[in-house]
């Protein structure tokens, strides 16, 4: 009888094996990506083989370390040949050193994109991705291409050193996000999480009341079919309580709002604030005030040109004029962090197939209020340092 029993207990133990390897080898972007350090990172994906950079963010560490994350590829374009770049300075932006690639499987199926980085209340970083398989031969232009993207997170467990430990990579839920995580008066962290155009509340809350152990959907928002795009979504918790979602979509940025934490969300309507279909960046300062990044003026609609930060001391009803960052058309996609000192940090990128450039500057919430408005504009530039930049 014993001898019976092991021989079932074997082949259920074997049966389990199969079947994991099995699931696996059908669904590969569910399989932790490869983390490549040291000098595997010029030998197996040198700046000089990059022909796509961009979709940069970036965060600093409690004692000052920047860090940065953006996604390339050996093609110029957005395809399974996609990896996420982690590098960092602890020279407040000077110098960059690329520490980390994360990178499912080479040259695909899967690919690596849509990378974030944020500093969290606990004192840890964390990088998060999105990971999905393009399907067989085919470009990649929108998730219903492929299998459903999953965000991913990896901690950086002492972010005051170049060479951390690096926590193991895990799956947090479907979808994509590219945008800051917030901490709500509650103590709860939220994920700006993307569907795309898949279903319905697709600008979606992911919440957690447990420091990011454990994560659940709360509610979303949907954008009218007609008008959807990438989502790109931020949230802002209003001093009211409310909680006020922007959009990106085909029209520019569209609002969403909630009285009820999240669960439930107003039909999204188009903003005051003039956008292209683009990502834009939105934030509570230290002051209580608001910093809102994006392309031109508040009540103009241009292109990919014209980087711009405006203060609101009123929740987001009405906006300073605003501070250039960065005139150049192809300047895009601005991520930030405003430190404990005020220095409010911001990361975009430029020209991704061409120039490459990931770039950072600095300022602070004065110089954006300033009436000596081209004297700081100049400032801003001085400021100005490439963390990555493409070899032509």
């Amino acid at each position: 009888m014993n001898y019976f029993k092991k021989i079932i207990g074997l082949s259920i133990v074997l049966c389990a094996i199969f079947d994991g390897a099995f699931a696996q080898n059908n669904q590969p972007e569910l399989a932790p990506p490869r983390l490549i350090k040291g000098a595997e990172i010029s030998q197996q994906h040198s700046i000089e083989s990059r022909k796509f950079s961009g979709i940069s963010s970036i965060a600093v560490s409690p004692k000052g370390r920047l860090w940065a994350v953006w996604y390339a590829g050996i093609t110029p374009g957005a395809d399974f040949n996609n990896y996420v770049v982690v590098a960092t300075s602890s020279d407040r932006g000077e110098n960059w050193e690329e520490v980390l690639l994360i990178d499912p499987d080479g040259e695909g199926p899967v690919r690596a994109f849509d990378p974030e980085v944020w500093m969290g209340p606990d004192g840890r970083i964390r990088v998060f991705w999105a990971q999905a398989t393009a399907k067989s031969g085919g470009t990649w232009s929108l998730v219903t291409e492929g299998t459903i993207s999953g965000v991913w997170v990896l901690e950086i467990e002492d972010p005051e050193i170049s060479d951390p430990n690096w926590g193991a990579p895990k799956r947090l839920t479907d979808g994509v996000m590219m945008c800051k995580p917030i901490v709500l008066s509650t103590g709860e962290w939220v994920l700006p999480v993307s569907m795309w155009k898949m279903e319905e509340k697709n600008a979606r809350m992911v919440i957690s009341s447990d420091g990011g152990q454990t994560w659940k959907i709360r509610g979303g928002a949907s954008v009218a079919d007609d008008v959807r795009s990438y989502d790109e979504h931020m949230i802002v918790e209003r001093k009211n309580g409310s909680l006020w979602m922007l959009i990106r979509t085909r029209y520019g940025i569209g609002e969403s709002t909630s009285n009820d934490r999240g669960i439930t969300w107003t039909p999204v309507v188009p903003s005051k604030i003039q956008h292209p279909s683009a990502r834009f960046f939105i934030s509570r300062l230290n002051s209580g005030n608001l910093l809102l990044v994006k392309h031109g003026p508040i009540d103009k609609k241009i292109g990919r040109s014209h980087l711009m930060a405006f203060i609101s001391k009123d929740d987001g009803h009405s906006w300073s004029d605003g501070l250039l960052l960065d005139e150049r058309p192809g300047v895009s996609y601005a991520d930030g962090q405003q430190t404990s000192d005020g220095t409010i940090y911001i990361t975009y990128d430029f020209d991704r197939t061409g120039h490459q450039e990931i770039l950072v500057t600095q300022f602070s919430e004065s110089d954006t209020l300033s009436e000596r408005n081209s004297e700081k504009i100049i400032q801003v530039f001085n400021n100005r340092n490439i963390i990555s930049t493409g070899v032509k």
